[in-house]
């Protein structure tokens, strides 16, 4: 890709097609599917703007080290990153969800001992509990989540909830609400720099779309 490019970071599912949207307003169309394609670097309608499609959870990463320019990614994968080298300059106001301490129905988390915590969002998990005061044993987990409360291997989870309907099926309730989630564009500080113009530009664009939304 040429240095020139304007690179853009999202991945796959529900953030890309909430997305898509945004892109089309700044005038960005995608030439590739990434649902059916296996690219991994898609090209656009336009020569010098090409989308990166990875993992949610690495998108901070590749913005941050430059790999590119900025990208969207949840509120929770950023709290969970840290933030650090990135500009978190909008709120698409998509990709709605909370992130949440959940377990057992009618089971209170014990006074006596650390609770234990199964979770992704190992720092969200530590700050929202040393917010309060109270010392946890997290357990970093990847998925299935619900299932730790129910087999013993720890006390609550936390989590990102959307219905609530997944927590209901295996018989956890919500206990604490730690954040509300939703996507944010962050751009690195080189490309704020360097692309100033065509960042700031797109983000306009971008903002009357979140504007006419909320309307």
């Amino acid at each position: 890709m040429k240095q020139d490019n304007l690179i853009i970071a999202l991945s796959k599912g529900r953030i890309y097609k909430e997305t898509r949207p945004f892109l089309e307003a700044a005038g960005i169309i995608p030439v590739d599917d990434p649902e059916t394609s296996r690219k991994l670097i898609l090209d656009t309608n336009r020569d010098d703007v090409k989308l990166l499609i990875l993992r949610a959870t690495d998108v901070p990463t590749y913005v941050q080290y430059g790999a590119a320019d900025l990208g969207v990614t949840g509120k929770d994968v950023l709290c969970e990153h840290g933030g650090e080298g990135l500009y978190e300059l909008l709120d698409l106001g998509i990709a709605r969800c909370r992130l949440m301490v959940a377990g057992r129905v009618g089971e209170p988390l014990p006074e006596a001992r650390r609770v234990r915590v199964a979770t992704k969002f190992v720092r969200s998990a530590r700050d929202h509990f040393a917010r309060k005061g109270q010392q946890v044993e997290v357990i970093k987990l990847y998925g299935s989540m619900e299932l730790a409360p129910l087999v013993g291997l720890a006390d609550c989870i936390v989590d990102v909830v959307d219905t609530g309907n997944t927590l209901k099926a295996n018989g956890l309730a919500p206990l604490e609400h730690i954040a509300d989630i939703s996507s944010r564009i962050v751009v690195n500080k080189a490309a704020m720099k360097m692309k100033h113009e065509r960042v700031t530009r797109l983000l306009e664009e971008m903002k009357k779309v979140v504007t006419e939304r909320q309307q």
